[in-house]
Parts: structure tokens; C-alpha cells; sequence
């Protein structure tokens, strides 16, 4: 599988370290059902968009509340192909936000569009909606909202503003499985929805997968042609496709460990409950509680104006920590000075010095986040510290 914390840009942790992500974790505590999903694609015969993949489709989609779910080989090539899918064309404008994985802006700019961004809201962390219709303009095309670290966007407020200036809302969940508005799943809002598989995300595949929702049958028919060479009748191309299939084998681990997806997310909001009372007077500031949300907490990522000394401090007690991310998209040398948008960025500037994430995933020991606890009660910046409700207590549809 390869070196995954290096993947996630950890700091090199201690051979005992208590990491920020480990799906082999997850593999082997599940490794009995996965390899009998996997013996089953083996003796079936079929591996090529077959029951495997269309069963996870349905059972993805019923999950959300969605109509309609297609499954593609990665999260980069869902969001593309839901771009592709809505209507947007080479040229047109998609506005997004900086503070997300670059790929947000990959998929964007792979299909001939081009990026805009707006600046976040500083608690949710998602687009600031109150700065969108300023963002938009007769080429704006499409609104990419993200749901980062697993936080719902403030999608009531992004899709009034779509409606009116007529743009295609395509809802980047990447980091979402689960997350959810008024008790409504992030990724049934938007005309079409991208979510990744990649093996750290909350449903996490053995490998790259991805899945784009939406409640159009339109907007389906299209997926399903543009993720197979444009055919809608096999060897037929009535448009220009791309190879982008979901694997049967990787549809075969999903679909197992969509079963446990809900009980392991609840494990995670525990655990950042314990996170966010540890937290209390030290001066880091926790994830902030939005009003009728349920994070999905892929990612505990806590605010400190010391960050790098915060680091270090937990390093020496084997704690690994990571920077999601360690310099915004704008300013990263392949779209410095190129991206509109870039130079109102304020909140998003302010916010890259302080980020940091701790471990918080559900193959965390008991004794191990009693660790961190302690480490993160011992710690005090010399500032004012930040009293703020604990995520806990005001985050509802927590238990």
C-alpha cells in the first residue's frame, strides 16, 4: 500500500506513533469479510463495471438519499466529470475556494474551465457565501462548495445565490462521507455531488475510487457515457469520454465497509468531543460548532498561534501531527499569480499560519487518545486563551 503518512505529508513519527490516519488499520480489523468480497470478484468472473459496481452504486446513493450514483476511478475524475456532466464547458468560470486539496482545482482546470476564488467563512472554514455574488461574473458557469475536514458548507445560503445567477452547484465531498445538514447528507444539495474513496477518506477503498451523486437522470446518463469513452452504446462514441471505470474489487471493500461507516464516524466525534474538552483554556482553538451540522470529522484540525511549537510538543510525546494543508492552493508555485480571486483572500491567508491536525480516527486505542488528551490539557500559549463552546455540546445529531 505504501507509505501513507508520507502520502498525507506527516511529520516522520516514532516507530511507536500514534499517527493522523491508518487505514491498515481498518484493513485488518476487517481483513476476514474484505478478503471474502475479494475471493468473491476472483471467482465471478466479471471485472469490468459489473454486480460489484453496480450494487455500490445503489447502496451509495441510498446511503445519501441521492437518486442516482456512478462510480469512477477516482475523486479528482468524479468532480471533473460532474463539471463535464452539468454542462460546463472549455472557458467557462467555476468558483471555489483556496483552502482545499489541490485537486479541487486539478479537476476544474482538466476540463478546460477556469478556477475563481472567494474567501472562507473563518468557523466553518467552507466558502463564505455573503462573498460569492461578488465572485460572479457573465462567464461564471458553475459554484464548487467544499466540505472540508468532513464540515458542511453553508449550502442553503450558496445554492440562493447560485439559483439566482443561474450556476450549476457541484458539491465537493471529499472529505464528507456522512456529514450532514439538518439531518440531510452533504452531496444531495447541489445538482451533482464528487466524492473520493482514497484509502484515508472515511470510506476509504485499498486504492483510488471515486463516485459522483446527483438526483438528475440527465446529469446520470451523461456520467455513465462520459465515464466510458462516451459510449451509451457499446464501441459507439457519441462524445469525447475518458477511461475513468470504478474497480470491481475496490466496489467489493466499499461496499463492506459502508456497513460500519456510520458507527466509525460516530467514533470520530468522540473522540474530537474528548479533543475539544481538552482544549478548553489552553489558547488553541477546536473546530467550531455550526448550528445544525453534523461533521463528519475525516480531519480534527485545531488553531494555534504557536502551531510549529505545538507540533514539536506533541512529536515528543509520539504524537504525529500534519498540515491540511501546509500552503493554500493560491500560493502553491504551479497557480501563484494566475487564479482570480487570489488577492482577496484575507481569512484564508490568516488561517494557513495556524492550522494543525491531530489523530482522530476510529482505530484509535482508548489509551491512545487519553494520551493526547493529556498532552493537549498540559499545553498553554502565552495569550489570552480562547474560551469556546466545546463541539460537543451545541454540534447536535452527535449520538
Amino acid at each position: 500500500m505504501g507509505n501513507m503518512a508520507t502520502d498525507i505529508g506527516l511529520q516522520p513519527p516514532r516507530p511507536s506513533a500514534i499517527q493522523v490516519a491508518d487505514p491498515g488499520a481498518e484493513v485488518r480489523s476487517d481483513r476476514e469479510i474484505i478478503l471474502a468480497a475479494i475471493e468473491r470478484v476472483l471467482c465471478g468472473g466479471h471485472y469490468i463495471l459489473g454486480r460489484e459496481v453496480e450494487s455500490f452504486e445503489k447502496e451509495w446513493a441510498g446511503y445519501l438519499g441521492a437518486c442516482n450514483c456512478v462510480g469512477v476511478a477516482s475523486g479528482t475524475d468524479a468532480l471533473a466529470l460532474a463539471l463535464k456532466a452539468t454542462g460546463v464547458e472549455p472557458g467557462d468560470e467555476v468558483v471555489t475556494v483556496s483552502h482545499t486539496a489541490v485537486a479541487t482545482i486539478v479537476a476544474i482546470e482538466a476540463i478546460g474551465a477556469i478556477p475563481v476564488f472567494v474567501d472562507i467563512d473563518p468557523r466553518s472554514r467552507c466558502m463564505d457565501p455573503n462573498l460569492l455574488r461578488a465572485a460572479i461574473t457573465p462567464r461564471t458557469r458553475a459554484i464548487v462548495p467544499v466540505h472540508i475536514y468532513g464540515q458542511p458548507a453553508a449550502m442553503e445560503q450558496i445554492l440562493c445565490v447560485a439559483r439566482q445567477c443561474r450556476c450549476f452547484v457541484i458539491e465537493d465531498c471529499a472529505q464528507a462521507h456522512g456529514a450532514a445538514i439538518g439531518g440531510r447528507k452533504v452531496g444531495t444539495f447541489g445538482d451533482a455531488a464528487a466524492f473520493s474513496f482514497y484509502p484515508t477518506k472515511n470510506l476509504g477503498a485499498i486504492g483510488d475510487a471515486g463516485a459522483v451523486v446527483s438526483n438528475d437522470g440527465t446529469i446520470d446518463a451523461r456520467l455513465r457515457s462520459l465515464r466510458q469513452y462516451g459510449w451509451r452504446e457499446r464501441y459507439v462514441s457519441d462524445e469525447i469520454g475518458i477511461n475513468s471505470r470504478l474497480d470491481e474489487l475496490q466496489a467489493a471493500i466499499l461496499r463492506v465497509k459502508l456497513c460500519h461507516l456510520d458507527r466509525r464516524n460516530q467514533k470520530r466525534r468522540t473522540i474530537a468531543e474528548r479533543y475539544c474538552d481538552a482544549l478548553i483554556s489552553t489558547g488553541a482553538v477546536s473546530p467550531y460548532a455550526i448550528p445544525d451540522t453534523t461533521h463528519a470529522m475525516h480531519l480534527f484540525v485545531l488553531e494555534s498561534n504557536m502551531r510549529d511549537s505545538l507540533a514539536g510538543y506533541l512529536s515528543e510525546a509520539g504524537i504525529a501531527t500534519a498540515l491540511h494543508y501546509p500552503i493554500p492552493v493560491h500560493r502553491q508555485p504551479a497557480y501563484v499569480g494566475r487564479i482570480a480571486g487570489a488577492d482577496r483572500l484575507p481569512v484564508t491567508e490568516a488561517l494557513y499560519e495556524r492550522l494543525l491536525t491531530i489523530p482522530c480516527h476510529p482505530d484509535l486505542t482508548d489509551e491512545q487518545v487519553q494520551v493526547v488528551c493529556e498532552r493537549l490539557q498540559a499545553w498553554s500559549e502565552p495569550t489570552s486563551p480562547v474560551i469556546q463552546p466545546p463541539f460537543h455540546r451545541s454540534q447536535g445529531a452527535l449520538s
